[in-house]
């Protein structure tokens, strides 16, 4: 499917957006992977605007690929590369945008689209932090969308050999930063991303987090102290609250789950305690003594 920036203009003139379009082929006709790998070569240029923005919608459902190397080396650097040069224009961003949302309500039988959808979407909630072009309501869309998806994430695979990363929580997180560093969220929207984190800190079913995923939640939360979200004692509060996720204390050290459950907020803590240690920022160190309070509780 070929998409100009003259016809996304004219669907969104005519009230149409991405998700009422038929998702496109892939690869995309015309770009075979030989095309595509040598596109990545040459740094994804693409001269004309209008093309451009053509293969970037094009290059949308190649997100759910099963094969690793279309999925994140080619489609998702090819998208994240032009998103980050600023070649893409307001009417591209919000076709990907709300493709990418239909993408999050599609079936995921080989569970890679919606962490994909998911990190994409953390690319476009980048665009809109370094030069807004969201309205208030499509950003509060956007900070529901990216809190409840965090929130639903109950496949936990990370890298597996042959089939790429998945990493459902971790991209999440990304986008919650994100979201979290823009100055155009007021303090509920923070405190909603802060309490989503949350609810993947210490994963219930005891899953252990091996592939980073303490680090990157821990970032949304280093900068909404740093926006001053919560004072010493709401953080403290805060920090306080998980350590009861542990679950049954009957079952410490003698049972995987709660095993995997406190490396994984041990991990998490650090992750916090070691970013807000190293700055100079007073709002983002109130976070300290809450983390060592809750490291000094732990069993």
């Amino acid at each position: 499917m070929r998409l100009s920036l003259r016809l996304l203009a004219l669907l969104f003139t005519v009230g149409l957006t991405a998700p009422a379009l038929a998702a496109p082929a892939c690869p995309p006709e015309g770009w075979p992977l030989e095309r595509l790998e040598a596109l990545r070569q040459s740094g994804f240029v693409v001269a004309d605007p209008g093309e451009r923005a053509t293969l970037a919608y094009a290059l949308s459902n190649c997100l759910a690929a099963s094969d690793p190397q279309l999925r994140d080396e080619l489609a998702y650097e090819a998208l994240s590369t032009w998103m980050r040069k600023g070649e893409l224009a307001p009417d591209t961003l919000r076709a990907l945008r709300d493709r990418f949302y239909a993408m999050l309500g599609e079936p995921d039988p080989d569970g890679v689209a919606w962490p994909f959808a998911a990190l994409a979407l953390s690319e476009v909630a980048r665009t809109d932090r370094i030069s807004p072009w969201m309205t208030p309501a499509e950003r509060t869309a956007m900070v529901l969308r990216a809190v409840t998806y965090l929130e639903s994430v109950r496949d936990y695979r990370g890298f597996e050999p042959g089939e790429g990363w998945r990493h459902g929580v971790a991209h999440g997180a990304d986008w919650l930063m994100q979201l979290t560093l823009n100055p155009a969220l007021d303090a509920p929207q923070l405190h909603r991303i802060v309490d989503a984190v949350a609810a993947q800190v210490v994963p219930a079913t005891g899953v252990a987090y091996v592939f980073g995923e303490p680090q990157r939640l821990a970032a949304p939360i280093v900068y909404a102290a740093q926006r001053g979200v919560r004072d010493e004692a709401g953080w403290t509060a805060w920090f306080a609250a998980l350590v009861p996720r542990l679950g049954d204390p009957s079952q410490a050290w003698k049972d995987p789950a709660w095993l995997a459950r406190r490396h994984d907020l041990v991990a998490f803590l650090q992750a916090v305690y070691v970013e807000a240690d190293q700055s100079t920022d007073k709002r983002t160190r109130t976070v300290i003594p809450g983390v060592v309070a809750a490291l000094k509780a732990l069993p």
